[in-house]
């Protein structure tokens, strides 16, 4: 009877012992692992001197986080280009912006990369879809080949 005790006492501290440690190796308690890799989004936006300009966007935290909390990294391939120049890999702070030139109640992303790189807007149409926009918030004629989808 004692070593079967022993042996349950044993096994219910390894269990909590191993959800000790499985509440240390993530984010915040509570934070999912998707919540932790942030939301991306990709696309592919015209170019002049080649197939396509690749871009790939991953958010982390989201609208109701601190400054701090949302951060953004951004990678740029070029498809076909005569140059074949290397990725662009830009990492920095995003913020939420309100209002367009059109639209007051429009939701836009403004995203400043840390040290060099020009600051992108990013219009959400909704959940699952951003488009470029200009740095006065004006949608471009061609905004439908400016978008990004949501990846799952």
């Amino acid at each position: 009877m004692r070593i079967r005790t022993l042996l349950a006492g044993s096994a219910l501290l390894a269990l909590l012992a191993g959800c000790a440690a499985g509440t240390q190796q993530g984010g915040e308690p509570g934070m999912t692992s998707a919540e932790e890799q942030g939301v991306t989004y990709q696309g592919t936006l015209p170019c002049r001197n080649c197939a396509g300009i690749d871009i790939d966007v991953t958010l982390q935290g989201d609208e109701q986080s601190s400054d701090a909390e949302r951060t953004f990294n951004l990678d740029a391939s070029y498809r076909e280009h005569p140059q074949d120049p290397p990725t662009e890999t830009y990492q920095g702070q995003w913020d939420v912006l309100s209002g367009t030139a059109s639209n007051p109640e429009a939701t836009v992303y403004e995203l400043t990369p840390e040290g060099e790189g020009q600051i992108y807007y990013f219009l959400k149409l909704d959940e699952d879809t951003l488009e470029l926009i200009d740095p006065q918030r004006r949608r471009f004629e061609n905004g439908e080949m400016l978008r990004l989808q949501r990846q799952q």
